[in-house]
């Protein structure tokens, strides 16, 4: 479990720092193409601090979090006892509450029912086309394994 703590942690800073350069970007950008004082949160959430630096290192704060949950669910693939579906069902039931409910602090969606709803949309599909890749990916595996283990060659 040290292992994934420790790959948390990493990904806890790589997410905050790329959100952190992200949102600089935006920025930057924006102000440069005449949007003078553009901050990319919405009004609403940095309404909720008491300024709009609280505002910004709450927003890298939970940008980091989001990659640390990311990758500390990954335990769960480690979990033998469990089939690649239900592997997959928890991590995707784990990492989207965390995910979607941050999402809704940081953009206010519950304010935006069409973005609620395609961002939950979008969430899902990102999901089913990675379990797809991946069952894919496993099954291909287990068939080179078998054919390894059923090849007189390999056997010598």
């Amino acid at each position: 479990m040290n292992e994934y703590l420790k790959r948390g942690l990493i990904s806890f800073g790589i997410s905050a720092l790329a959100g952190l350069i992200i949102n600089l970007a935006i920025d930057g950008i924006a102000n440069a193409c005449g949007a003078s004082g553009f901050i990319s949160m919405s009004p609403a959430y940095r309404a909720l601090f008491p300024t709009p630096a609280v505002a910004a290192y709450v927003n890298v704060l939970l940008y980091g979090i989001i990659g640390f949950v990311f990758s500390v669910m990954t335990f769960i693939y480690d979990v033998e006892r469990l089939g690649f579906l239900l592997q997959s069902v928890i991590y995707f039931v784990v990492t989207s509450a965390v995910c979607v409910g941050i999402t809704m602090l940081l953009w206010q969606l519950q304010k935006y029912p069409e973005a609620f709803i395609g961002t939950l949309a979008g969430y899902a599909a990102t999901h089913v086309i990675m379990f797809v890749v991946a069952y894919k990916k496993l099954k291909a595996d287990i068939r080179e394994i078998n054919e390894m283990s059923t090849d007189p060659e390999t056997e010598r």
